[in-house]
């Protein structure tokens, strides 16, 4: 049952994070650097499935072993690691495979998985702690 709460919470913590990023200041970037490779109309099934996979990764890997060690400490820096391998192997094989692969969106992309993860990570450990659920 903890595994349900806590794939729930981050899931609505990751995707309202991520949904401010994507919708305001990452739209303009993405657009400037990559318009050539998106899409007018985006996939929202693959789009769905990749938050319902990924999700079940970060609880899996780092915020139930943070919950089992009672540290918001294991929850915020592996949750970081985890958005840093994550996201770096994405953005490095695009480096490394797609013509033209802005080498910013790369480096920002890190960043930000590395922020939006161990975020997400922390915000879940703490309302999990918080509220004893």
């Amino acid at each position: 049952m903890l595994y349900l709460k806590s794939y729930l919470i981050a899931l609505v913590i990751f995707f309202g994070i991520d949904i401010i990023w994507l919708g305001t200041i990452a739209q303009d970037l993405y657009q400037k650097h990559l318009g050539f490779l998106l899409k007018e109309n985006f996939n929202m099934t693959a789009a769905v499935i990749f938050y319902l996979f990924f999700i079940a990764g970060l609880v899996f890997f780092v915020i139930n072993r943070a919950l089992y060690l009672s540290s918001w400490q294991y929850a915020l820096f592996a949750g970081m690691f985890f958005g840093f391998i994550t996201y770096a192997t994405y953005d490095m094989t695009n480096l490394a495979t797609i013509k033209d692969w802005p080498v910013i969106i790369t480096v920002i992309d890190i960043v930000w998985g590395s922020i939006l993860c161990g975020a997400t990570s922390l915000f879940t450990y703490l309302v999990i702690s918080h509220f004893n659920l």
